[in-house]
C-alpha cells in the first residue's frame, strides 16, 4: 500500500512539472514579445509585464515538488553521494522529519493570514485596471508549493522507511533530460 501512495504522489508531482515546464518556455516567448513591443513598437501593457511575473512564481512555486522527485533540491552532496542506499534513507528520513515537514508547516502558518486576506478582498493588481486583477491567485502559489514539497517530503520519508525495512521503494520516475535531476 505504501509502495502505491509513493507511486501516485511520484506520478502526480511528475505531470506536474511536466505541465508546468512548458510554462517555462510561454514567459520566454512572452518577455520577448514585451521586449519587442517596447523597444521597437514603443507599445506597451502592464497586463503583460505583470502575466510574466505571475508564470515565474508558478514555475518556481508548483514545480519544487517535481524538483524533489528528481533530488534536484540543495543538499551536501559530498557526503550524501558516496553514501550507501541505507545511509541515505537515513539521512533523507531524519532530513525529511527534522527540516523538510516542518519548514513546510512553517511556510503555511506563517503565509496563511497572507493569502487568506489577499482572498478576502479578492486582491488585484496595484496597478489598477491595467494590471492582472489575481494578485490573491498568485499569493496562493505559496500554499499550492507547501502542499506539493510536503506530499513529496511524505513520500521521501516512506521511500526511506521502505528501504530501511528491507523493502525495495518503487523506482523514480525517469528525467526526459540528458543526466540526472532536472
Amino acid at each position: 500500500m505504501l509502495s502505491s501512495i509513493v507511486r501516485s504522489v511520484d506520478a502526480l508531482n511528475e505531470r506536474l512539472g511536466r505541465l508546468v515546464s512548458w510554462l517555462a518556455l510561454f514567459m520566454v516567448l512572452v518577455q520577448f514579445v514585451v521586449v519587442l513591443m517596447r523597444y521597437v513598437y514603443g507599445l506597451g501593457w502592464i497586463w503583460m509585464q505583470e502575466s510574466i511575473i505571475y508564470m515565474h512564481a508558478i514555475v518556481f512555486l508548483a514545480a519544487a515538488g517535481y524538483t524533489l522527485v528528481h533530488d534536484g533540491h540543495v543538499r551536501v552532496d559530498i557526503f550524501y553521494g558516496g553514501m550507501s542506499e541505507r545511509g541515505k534513507a537515513i539521512v533523507d528520513l531524519i532530513g525529511g522529519l527534522i527540516f523538510l515537514l516542518p519548514m513546510c508547516a512553517m511556510i503555511t502558518w506563517a503565509s496563511w493570514g497572507f493569502v487568506s486576506r489577499a482572498w478576502g478582498i479578492l486582491e488585484g493588481s496595484p496597478e489598477g485596471d491595467n494590471g492582472i486583477p489575481g494578485v490573491f491567485i498568485l499569493k496562493s502559489m505559496i500554499l499550492i508549493y507547501c502542499m506539493f514539497v510536503a506530499l513529496q517530503g511524505l513520500v521521501m520519508i516512506a521511500r526511506s522507511v521502505l528501504t530501511l525495512s528491507g523493502t525495495e521503494p518503487p523506482p523514480r520516475p525517469k528525467a526526459d533530460m540528458a543526466g540526472e535531476g532536472v
